[in-house]
């Protein structure tokens, strides 16, 4: 089990009820087991940080970026939370909010095929 700041708890729990609408489209992707029946998490705790979507089977995170993920600060923190969940052995995929509402089919098949990968490991 990965573990994670408590204070974080209330906070993931504030991000499910309100999830942007990039966030709720690859939900509805992701949830109830959908891809290769694998439980998908969101908004999940994970050491310092909370992440978007968290399948515990596959190892994997995907993390739904929005225009303010483009700046420097931003992006220097995401490569910083990057670089912690691969130091625990995860594998981290980005798509931008944009992306995944113009090409959702695309980012589903990327999420499908790292996710069979992983799964063979």
């Amino acid at each position: 089990m990965l573990r994670y700041r408590r204070n974080l708890k209330k906070l993931s729990q504030d991000l499910r009820t309100n999830m942007t609408e990039s966030e709720g489209a690859l939900w509805s992707r992701l949830a109830r087991k959908q891809l290769l029946g694998v439980q998908f998490y969101r908004q999940k705790p994970i050491g310092p940080y909370i992440v978007d979507f968290y399948s515990a089977k596959g190892r994997l995170v995907v993390e739904v970026d929005g225009s303010q993920h483009m700046e420097d600060e931003q992006a220097e923190r995401d490569w910083e939370r990057d670089v912690y969940l691969e130091s625990i052995g995860l594998v981290v995929l980005r798509f931008n909010s944009r992306e995944v509402l113009k090409e959702t089919d695309a980012v589903v098949e990327v999420i499908y095929r790292i996710l069979s990968e992983r799964l063979k490991e």
